[in-house]
């Protein structure tokens, strides 16, 4: 079972997401908590596999929250919540740690696979406000005009594999766009993330606009 942690301000929403969850298979809800300082004492006393977090909430926000989660290092992955006009925390929040973001009106099966899909420690980034995703590391993101060192440290095809991550695409999908196995993808993506330092798909793609790899629009 995937346990779950649900945080928002908002009653109402808390419960309707616990009650959405709950009646998915493989998906267990542990608890809730009304704010991000909540939020981090329950994480340590549950010790969920997910977070669904909200952003804005008072205390302590969603940002703050995740940092101090994933700082912890409990295993515990955290996956943000977002209204459609992407808020200019979630690109912070993503820097610190999230394992992604949905928005929150997703439908029942689509924030369970979200659940799924970061409890298995892939990275998540709702494809429809992807675009505005990449205007905020536009905005707040400052590309580095000197690569980073360990850059240097990629094979050619590692480098190539980290580009088509950045771009959104699936292990199956980079497989077929390389014409190899999906295990060799998974391999070369692990490599990817050992060499860099970065703790999973999602911080792959943050480095990789901010060191210029891959640029909005492009």
């Amino acid at each position: 079972m995937i346990r779950v942690l649900i945080v928002d301000d908002q009653a109402m929403v808390r419960e309707g997401f616990s009650v959405l969850l709950g009646a998915m298979p493989g998906i267990e809800v542990v608890g809730e908590a009304e704010d991000g300082r909540r939020a981090v004492a329950e994480v340590a006393r549950l010790r969920p596999d997910v977070v669904l977090m909200d952003v804005r909430m008072p205390h302590m926000n969603g940002l703050e929250a995740t940092r101090e989660i994933v700082a912890a290092d409990s295993g515990t992955k955290v996956l943000i919540l977002t209204t459609y006009d992407l808020d200019e925390y979630v690109y912070r929040a993503l820097r610190a740690g999230a394992s992604g973001f949905l928005l929150k009106d997703a439908s029942a099966e689509r924030l369970a696979e979200g659940v799924r899909v970061v409890a298995s420690g892939e990275a998540l980034l709702a494809p429809t406000v992807t675009k505005r995703l990449l205007t905020e590391f536009s905005k707040l993101g400052s590309v580095r005009t000197n690569p980073h060192e360990r850059i240097e440290e990629l094979t050619e095809r590692e480098s190539e594999v980290l580009v088509l991550v950045a771009q959104g695409l699936s292990n199956g999908e980079i497989a077929a766009h390389l014409v190899v196995a999906e295990s060799t993808v998974k391999t070369h993506v692990g490599r990817v993330l050992v060499k860099l330092g970065l703790r999973d798909r999602t911080q792959a793609v943050v480095f990789a606009y901010e060191e210029g790899l891959v640029r909005p629009g492009a």
